[in-house]
């Protein structure tokens, strides 16, 4: 079978984890108990997702002029993934995500840092090959009007767009009429259409105010669709035993770009993206965790 070509734009960060029994004070110093170093973004785990899952994966995005680059650029170009078209952007930090865990709670600064030196008028030099593309994966830790210019820009050369909304906002109708396929959570489905603040309603609700085609993420529950009739289905998560569960959406968004590259249906989409996420959180760390084509198909399998 020939290699689905998936472009995705998107964030490249590294995430600095620090473990600690207690919460400093203002002023305090604590010793912590582990540090742990991860190569993460949604944009860069949902390539790796992609490519582990069997796709020819482009990464579009910014670092800085610094080690984590070299970092990162490593950890991609390790999975296969072409990185040629990865800016760097002098003067200018590599986004960091700097997170504390302290009784299984966890406060995080994010650094965007080259992230948001991305701008709309660089995608213009990557036209081809976003036009050699069968899919385009997008989310939101890059500026919100270079995720725009990059649909518009699909939408022109006839390259379906799947857009992960995360993190959360409201967004115009008029660009949702231009994503093939968007999947948020419950919580970002309620901001993207403007409910967060009204009254409360039912997720089945807000995926009916949706008119376009939509997948829900629901964690352990699986995932929600809405099937070309209207009808909204189900498709339940697996069992398995949770070790971390960072990254599982971005497994998610990128099995579900592969199989639908791939021509299948959306139920054959679904039903293989929820098996993925579901044995990325059986492992630790985000990329470290996400499983191959073969791992997924055996443990559909069985």
């Amino acid at each position: 079978m020939t290699k689905p070509k998936i472009t995705v734009i998107g964030s490249m960060n590294i995430d600095m984890v620090t473990e600690t029994e207690i919460m400093p004070n203002q002023g305090e110093t604590i010793f912590g108990s582990v540090f742990s170093s991860f190569t993460g973004g949604k944009g860069a785990n949902q390539a790796v997702a992609c490519a582990r899952l069997g796709a020819q994966v482009t990464m579009i995005g910014c670092v800085g002029e610094d080690h984590f680059a070299k970092q990162l650029l490593e950890a991609l170009e390790k999975e296969g993934i072409n990185t040629e078209d990865v800016k760097t952007v002098t003067h200018q930090s590599t986004g960091i995500a700097s997170i504390t865990l302290c009784d299984n709670d966890n406060r995080i600064i994010v650094i965007p840092g080259a992230n948001h030196s991305l701008h709309p008028e660089d995608l213009m030099s990557l036209k081809e090959v976003i036009a050699n593309s069968d899919m385009l994966l997008l989310q939101q830790e890059i500026p919100f009007a270079t995720v725009q210019a990059a649909i518009k820009l699909a939408n022109e050369l006839n390259v379906p767009v799947i857009l992960n909304p995360a993190p959360a906002i409201e967004l115009p109708r008029e660009l949702l009429e231009q994503v093939h396929i968007i999947t948020p959570n419950e919580y970002e489905l309620a901001i993207l259409l403007g409910q967060g603040d009204k009254q409360e309603r039912t997720f089945k609700q807000l995926i009916e105010l949706y008119p376009h085609r939509i997948v829900m993420t629901g964690g352990s529950n699986g995932a929600f669709y809405k099937s070309l009739d209207g009808e909204i289905k189900h498709e339940p998560g697996k069992k398995v035993e949770a070790v971390d569960t960072t990254g599982a959406g971005d497994t998610f968004n990128g099995a579900l770009a592969v199989r639908l590259s791939e021509g299948s249906t959306l139920e054959e989409a679904v039903r293989f993206a929820v098996a993925a996420s579901a044995l990325s959180v059986t492992k630790l760390g985000a990329q470290s965790g996400m499983p191959t084509r073969s791992d997924v198909e055996r443990f559909i399998q069985n």
